[in-house]
């Protein structure tokens, strides 16, 4: 039996992905920690930047922040962008794109990419004002920084809502924003 702690959460938009702050200019920013009393050592894996939310796993447990972090485990997100996404950019998507990480040129893998006709009945919606936007459900296998957002504005539709619903069979749907659930195992 492990005496690693594990927990789902989902992250609410406004808060970084993370339990300490360590830039002193910047005061007032929504951590982790507010939501619950984490034990010490508990990590995210893998990250959601303060403007996403959805379904962010923690551990205590290295070898499985490491596992979930792999190209084994797929991550699902929802997409809303801003405009009425065409089939070309969808194809685009899938097939990989060209993004910018740390400067330096990156060819995402393929992945998966479905227009919606709506999110799923648990996504509270935002309103972003007469804007024409759609939703789309992206699977990844790679996570970079602020991949998403780099991928949809590369093919020419800004995201305005970024959701992580599902990271390997795991699924966001029952936790309400803010909520966290302590389970015996994130990836069996």
């Amino acid at each position: 039996m492990s005496d690693h702690r594990h927990f789902l959460l989902h992250k609410p938009f406004g808060y970084l992905s993370q339990f300490v702050f360590n830039q002193p200019k910047r005061r007032n920013k929504k951590m982790l920690g507010e939501l619950h009393d984490f034990p010490d050592g508990t990590m995210s894996i893998g990250r959601l930047d303060k403007n996403s939310e959805g379904l962010l796993m923690l551990t205590t447990d290295g070898k499985m922040s490491y596992h979930v972090r792999s190209r084994k485990v797929e991550k699902e997100y929802l997409a809303q962008v801003e405009g009425e996404i065409t089939s070309e950019a969808i194809e685009q998507l899938r097939s990989g794109v060209e993004i910018r990480i740390d400067g330096a040129p990156y060819i995402t893998r393929p992945c998966k990419v479905e227009l919606l006709n709506e999110p799923p009945d648990y996504i509270e919606p935002k309103d972003f004002g007469n804007r024409t936007s759609r939703w789309i459900s992206m699977t990844l296998t790679e996570g970079k920084f602020r991949q998403v957002r780099k991928m949809t504005d590369m093919v020419g539709f800004r995201t305005l809502r970024l959701i992580r619903i599902r990271i390997g069979d795991t699924h966001l749907e029952g936790l309400a924003p803010g909520e966290v659930k302590e389970v015996n195992e994130l990836i069996s």
